[in-house]
Parts: C-alpha cells; sequence; structure tokens
C-alpha cells in the first residue's frame, strides 16, 4: 500500500508485462462486461448500469497477472473490481492507481517516469450506479511509515517494539493519524455523492496484514511487539473508514474481520510479505486470494440489500 518507490517501479516495468496464467475463478478480461448488475441502492438487478471502482493500490493489485503498468497504475485485471464485474455482470470503469491517496481522487497523481494520470472521480458521471472506493491508507503516510521504518529497527530489539518507541520519541501517533485519515476519506466519499448523487457507494476496508499472535520474521520482519503495534494501527484505520462510511450514510466492508486468519504470517495468507513475487504480488500487497475474498465479499453485500 505504500507509494511505490522509483526503484520497484522499474523493476515492475522490466518483467514481462507482469504476465502470467490466469487463474480458473478470474474473468478473461477485467474491464468491462454486461449482465446483472446491482441497481443503485437496491439488490442486483438485470442492467448496464456503470459501476466506477476508486482506489489505491490494495484495490488496483500491482503485479497480480495481468497488470498494466502503461501509465504506472500497475492495476490488475484480477483484482476484485474485475472480479466483481465479471461475476456480476457491471459496466466496470476502473480507474484505481498504485500509490494514489485522497488527494489524487480530486487532482492529477504522478506515477512513473513524469507521468500523470488524471484525477479518478473524473471517471464518474450522474448515471454513475455504483462506486466502491479503497483508500486512506497512503495519506499521511500510513502505511509507508509502518512498513519502511519498523523493518528498519527490528534488529535493535527483536522481542520489543522499537518502532513504536521510536514514534513516541518522536511524537507521532500512528493511531490519532487514522483519524485525520478518516475525515479525508469522509470527505471524498462526499464530493463522490456530488458527482454521482444516485450511485450506490461502498467504501472498503483494508485486509489485516499482521498475526494477532505469533510472528514469521522471514515475511514480516517486524519486532514482536512492532507486530501487535503494527495490527492496532491497521484496526484503528479500518475503524476510521466505517466511522467515515457511517457520517456519510454509505456502506462500508469490513475486511479487517472477514481476513481473520488470512494475515501474512497465516497457513493461507492474503497479503504478501516483505518480498516483491513479480508474477504473484508486490510487497506487502494482496494476493489474488486476497482479491477474491473482497470481490465475494462485495457481491455477498450487494445481493443481501
Amino acid at each position: 500500500m505504500h507509494r511505490l518507490a522509483p526503484a520497484l517501479l522499474v523493476l515492475a516495468l522490466a518483467v514481462a508485462g507482469c504476465s502470467g496464467s490466469p487463474s480458473a475463478d478470474a474473468p478473461a478480461t477485467g474491464s468491462t462486461s454486461s449482465a446483472p448488475s446491482p441497481a443503485a441502492g437496491g439488490t442486483v438487478q438485470p442492467g448496464t448500469e456503470q459501476y466506477v471502482a476508486l482506489g489505491d493500490s490494495f484495490t488496483a493489485g500491482p503485479l497480480i497477472p495481468t497488470t498494466d503498468v502503461a501509465a504506472g497504475c500497475f492495476r490488475s485485471d484480477r483484482n476484485y473490481p474485475a472480479l466483481l464485474a465479471a461475476d456480476l455482470g457491471l459496466d466496470l470503469t476502473d480507474v484505481s492507481c498504485s500509490g494514489a491517496d485522497t488527494a489524487d481522487l480530486v487532482g492529477r497523481q504522478r506515477t512513473v517516469n513524469d507521468t500523470t494520470v488524471p484525477p479518478q472521480l473524473r471517471a464518474l458521471r450522474r448515471g454513475t450506479a455504483l462506486v466502491t472506493l479503497g483508500i486512506g491508507g497512503n495519506d499521511l503516510d500510513l502505511f509507508s511509515t509502518l512498513v519502511n521504518l519498523c523493518p528498519r529497527l527490528r534488529a535493535q530489539d527483536p522481542a520489543g517494539s522499537p518502532c513504536a518507541d521510536e514514534l513516541a520519541r518522536r511524537g507521532e501517533d500512528l493511531r490519532s493519524t487514522t483519524a485525520r485519515i478518516g475525515q479525508r476519506v469522509a470527505d471524498a466519499v462526499e464530493e463522490v455523492q456530488q458527482r454521482a448523487p444516485d450511485a450506490r457507494v461502498v467504501l472498503v476496508g483494508y485486509l489485516r496484514i499482521a498475526p494477532t499472535d505469533g510472528s514469521c520474521p522471514r515475511r514480516l520482519p517486524f519486532a514482536t511487539g512492532d507486530l501487535a503495534f503494527g495490527d492496532r494501527v491497521i484496526r484503528s484505520l479500518n475503524a476510521a473508514l466505517a466511522g467515515a462510511a457511517r457520517r456519510t450514510g454509505v456502506e462500508f466492508l469490513d475486511m479487517y474481520a472477514a481476513s481473520e486468519g488470512h494475515d501474512v504470517c497465516s497457513d493461507q495468507p492474503w497479503v504478501n510479505g516483505r518480498r516483491t513475487d513479480t508474477g504473484s504480488a508486490l510487497a506487502y500487497h494482496p494476493f489474488l486470494s486476497g482479491m477474491r475474498a473482497v470481490a465475494d465479499g462485495l457481491e455477498a453485500l450487494l445481493r443481501d440489500q
């Protein structure tokens, strides 16, 4: 989720189109399709209403085959918007982009090699029927702080919490930072509602990364105490997003709860660990299994109400 380092972007561009073998349960293409779709604000009904997907890399799915690298957004055609669109026959416009934060919803985003992409909200129309939004982790450098600082400090005190201690020394409270992020996301949702007033809007929470107990330093090189700290930050972020959804009257998909037992250290992780796999997922980003889980959660939500 953290903003992609230039060297990593160059690596991603160098792989063979970021391509791979399609999954059996994935769509043949990830862009658009038509068939039954959810009517705005209601249950799934036949139709061709437009679905617009907004978000950061936890929506875009960098390096999940097959990834489009052309504009530097590293958007997979097996991400959850593409899977959901294929499952429900939605007319999908996916403008999610790796590295995005809430500012990039309304302003141009700089990606790689001096490339920029238009504001994501430009994809919305008054006739848009469904919008999913997964964003916030890049705001105020929240996740980049966790995944860059915490592994670097682990050697100082592997059994302690050197990252949390260092942030406290600096006067940085990441959990209070999440409250500010929640307000930014609420503001973004209100902008979505203004531009697509008839759309059903779902705010998508983040998958869990750290285990609630145990450790796996080869995959997630945090000190033992910092694993608990990181998990608290992610829970706090999701709580802030849920609060933003309540304040703006939209739906919230709680993927933190849904991903219990699927953290990085689990036997069946939905999120990759510290090592980028160019055929599966960027470091600290969802695997196809995580995207499938989000798509299934959205489908259940859309069909249920």
